[in-house]
C-alpha cells in the first residue's frame, strides 16, 4: 500500500453540528500510519473566496489536523488558526461538501487539478448529485419519473399520491406532497393550482422528481452507508410524531437498524456501478413500500452523514473501519477512471 499520503479536505463549516461526522473521520484519518498529512480547507473562510468562489488560485487557508480536530474549535481554526497551502500538492482531495456548489467549481477543479485525484470524483458527483439519476434504477425504487411541465405534475399524482423533489434539494428542502390536485403543507392541504407558478422556477432548472408518495414513510427512511464497496451499516431515520418527512433537519430521530438482504444487493449494485465514475462513499436511503419491501428513494454523494450517529448507536469503531476502508482506496496503485478504464495513482 502507498505511505505517506498528503490529503486536502474541502467542506462549508457554516452548518456544521457536533454530530457532523468530518471531525471524528480527519481526527481518524490523520492517525492512520499511511498518512503523512491531513489539511481541511472551508469555502465559509472569506480568505478562500479565490478558490471556492473566483477560481483565480489553487491557493488555499487550511486547517492541519494534529491529533484531535475537535468541533469546538471550528469557529477559530477554520478561519484564523490557518496554514497557507496550493491544492496541487496533495496527494488526494477529499470532497465533503454540501450542496449547493457554486456553478463552475467542479470545472475548477477539473481544470487545475485533475479530478483522478478527487473523492468523490466531481464528474461523478455532478451525474449522480441530480435526484432524475434515480429514474435510471425503476428496479430499486418505487414509481419516478422526471417531471418537466405543471401537466406532467398533474398527470402523475392523478394516478397515485406523490412526493415532488426538487433535482437538486437537499436535508428535505423543497419537498412536496400531492394529493387529489391538492397540496398539503403543514396547515392543512392547499389546491395545487396555487403552486402552479411557485413550481415554474423548479421547471426553469430542469424539473422535478416525481415519486408516489408510499404510505408506510412512517416506518422510517434507513441510510446505507457505503464505503469503497462495503456497508458500513445503517441508521433507521424516524419522522417526527404529525410529519411523514424523517430528515435530521426536519425533526426526525435515528436508531440503530441493519442493511436487509435488499438493500445489501442495492448497495453492491449501485457500488460496482459508481466506483468506476470515482465515487467511493455514498449514503442510499430506503423506505417501505406498500408491499413491505425496502425500496430505494434516495442517493447522497457529496457530504455522506450518519457515520458518526452510526458508531455512537452500534458502540462498535465505524468511524475506523470509514477510514480503513478509504486508504485502501487512496493507497491502491490502480484507481478506477471515469470511462471505467485504468489509472496508476
Amino acid at each position: 500500500m502507498k505511505q505517506n499520503i498528503r490529503v486536502l479536505v474541502l467542506t462549508d463549516h457554516r452548518n456544521h453540528s457536533d454530530q457532523n461526522s468530518l471531525y471524528a473521520l480527519c481526527t481518524e484519518l490523520s492517525r492512520h500510519p499511511a498518512i503523512a498529512a491531513v489539511h481541511v480547507g472551508s469555502r465559509a473562510n472569506p480568505a478562500n473566496d479565490n478558490f471556492f468562489f473566483l477560481y483565480q488560485s489553487s491557493c488555499l487557508h487550511v486547517w492541519a489536523v494534529e491529533g484531535e480536530m475537535a468541533f469546538s474549535q471550528a469557529a477559530y481554526r477554520f478561519q484564523h488558526a490557518t496554514l497557507t497551502v496550493d491544492a496541487k500538492d496533495y496527494d488526494w482531495i477529499w470532497l465533503r461538501l454540501p450542496p449547493p456548489t457554486p456553478a463552475g467549481f467542479y470545472r475548477f477543479l477539473q481544470r487545475e487539478i485533475g479530478e483522478e485525484r478527487i473523492f468523490n470524483r466531481p464528474s461523478g458527483v455532478e451525474e449522480t448529485g441530480n435526484k432524475a439519476f434515480l429514474t435510471q434504477f425503476p428496479q430499486w425504487c418505487p414509481d419516478v419519473r422526471l417531471c418537466q411541465t405543471y401537466e406532467e405534475v398533474q398527470a402523475m399524482q392523478a394516478q397515485f399520491p406523490i412526493v415532488l423533489k426538487p433535482l437538486y434539494s437537499y436535508g428535505g428542502a423543497g419537498i412536496l406532497k400531492i394529493k387529489h390536485d391538492k397540496v398539503y403543507e403543514e396547515a392543512g392541504p392547499v389546491p395545487l393550482k396555487q403552486y402552479e407558478q411557485a413550481l415554474q422556477r423548479g421547471f426553469d432548472q430542469g424539473g422535478y422528481l416525481g415519486m408516489r408518495y408510499l404510505k408506510n414513510v412512517r416506518k422510517g427512511d434507513k441510510r446505507v452507508i457505503v464505503v469503497h464497496g462495503e456497508v458500513l451499516g445503517a441508521v433507521l431515520r424516524m419522522p417526527p410524531r404529525g410529519s411523514w418527512r424523517c430528515n435530521a433537519s426536519q425533526g426526525g430521530r435515528a436508531v440503530l437498524s441493519e442493511a436487509d438482504a435488499t438493500e445489501r444487493r442495492i448497495a453492491r449494485e449501485m457500488a460496482e456501478l459508481l466506483l468506476p465514475k470515482g465515487v467511493v462513499m455514498f449514503g442510499l436511503d430506503t423506505l417501505v413500500n406498500d408491499d413491505g419491501q425496502r425500496v430505494l428513494s434516495e442517493l447522497n454523494t457529496t457530504s455522506i452523514g450518519g457515520i458518526t450517529p452510526l458508531q455512537r448507536l452500534s458502540g462498535q469503531p465505524k468511524v475506523g473501519r470509514a477510514v480503513d476502508l478509504l486508504v485502501d482506496y487512496l493507497g491502491s496503485e490502480l484507481v478506477p477512471a471515469a470511462d471505467g478504464a485504468i489509472l496508476a495513482s
